[in-house]
């Protein structure tokens, strides 16, 4: 059996350890470890669970690549005004809009876990221009064998392909509640097949993308379109015909935007070329550098943390 491979949305993971895990732990210097604690946490219990042969850490080297930006403007960008503002009012403050955007909290962790997953020699894995997102769609194409890919993003949803054991572990719930996300989940919940599932998110929108979608057209409707028509390109073609089946309203509206259709493609599609280390990575028995792993578990006051998980990845 080929062996499988798990990849990490880390920042989705980190961010949901923030703000599960209470505040009140911290390193011996005072620093907090909420989130380190909870990111660890969090990865022996999937390994313990899913009993993966592989394990990659994928990063966000880019939060709000370029090439987004320069297609539509609005990628993301009510997150630099948000961490623009609350900026604003610190006497530090930082012109890494990626820093801002993050609480102070959290990034002082954020460092300190991939120091420690370096340290224990489980790859962590970013690509300069691109999100964790791009990284983890690459390295599931890569992978000769069924991929578990760990994160709470729903345009990951795309990836999902059972003809090559691609799932989707979604933690939008918590990891009590994980979503097994397979092609027929995605169906049921949004009644389009993952190969048109980005497709539909270009017609929906997402808010929290800064991407605004065809007016007028929600998730039904755009499962609608992409059933009949096929993707984005199929249902701007059938806009532009006199004989088109499409209801006047949507027909109006598709068409005025067709430039934010095309542009908003490669935004939203994980298709794209991406450099990154070839496989396999196997789940390490002992830690990379035992040294350096037991005076960040020391600082950070991580043992019981750091126990578990070491069993899990070499049990």
């Amino acid at each position: 059996m080929a062996p499988s491979l798990m990849l990490l949305d880390s920042a989705s993971l980190y961010y949901r350890a923030f703000y599960g895990v209470p505040d009140r732990f911290t390193s011996a210097s005072g620093t907090p470890t909420n989130a380190i604690r909870g990111f660890l946490d969090m990865v022996a219990q999937l390994v313990e669970r899913f009993e993966p042969d592989g394990l990659v850490a994928c990063w966000d080297d880019d939060w709000r690549p370029q090439f987004r930006v320069d297609l539509i403007p609005s990628y993301k960008a009510h997150r630099v005004e948000d961490a623009a503002d609350a900026g604003a009012s610190e006497t530090n403050e930082s012109s890494d809009l990626e820093a801002e955007e993050m609480p102070d909290s959290l990034s002082v962790q954020e460092p300190v876990i991939a120091e420690v997953l370096d340290a224990i020699g489980i790859p962590v894995v970013g690509a300069e221009g691109f999100e964790a997102d791009d990284v983890i769609a690459q390295l599931a194409r890569d992978h000769d064998g069924p991929v578990l890919i760990v994160t709470g993003d729903r345009d990951l949803f795309q990836l999902v392909d059972d003809s090559r054991a691609v799932r989707v572990l979604y933690t939008a719930r918590g990891l009590a509640k994980l979503a097994v996300v397979d092609e027929a989940w995605v169906k049921q919940k949004y009644l389009v097949s993952p190969q048109l599932y980005a497709d539909f998110a270009l017609l929906r929108g997402d808010a929290s993308d800064g991407l605004p979608g065809v007016a007028g057209v929600g998730d039904k409707t755009a499962a609608k379109l992409v059933n009949e028509f096929g993707g984005i390109a199929n249902i701007v073609e059938a806009a532009q015909r006199e004989d088109t089946t499409l209801a006047p309203r949507v027909r109006t509206n598709v068409a005025a935007s067709r430039d934010y259709l095309t542009r908003a493609d490669p935004v939203v599609r994980l298709d794209h070329s991406v450099p990154v280390p070839s496989g396999p990575f196997p789940l390490v028995d002992t830690p990379a550098d035992a040294k350096t792993l037991e005076t960040l578990v020391s600082e950070q006051r991580i043992s019981r943390q750091m126990d578990r998980l070491l069993n899990a990845l070499s049990s």
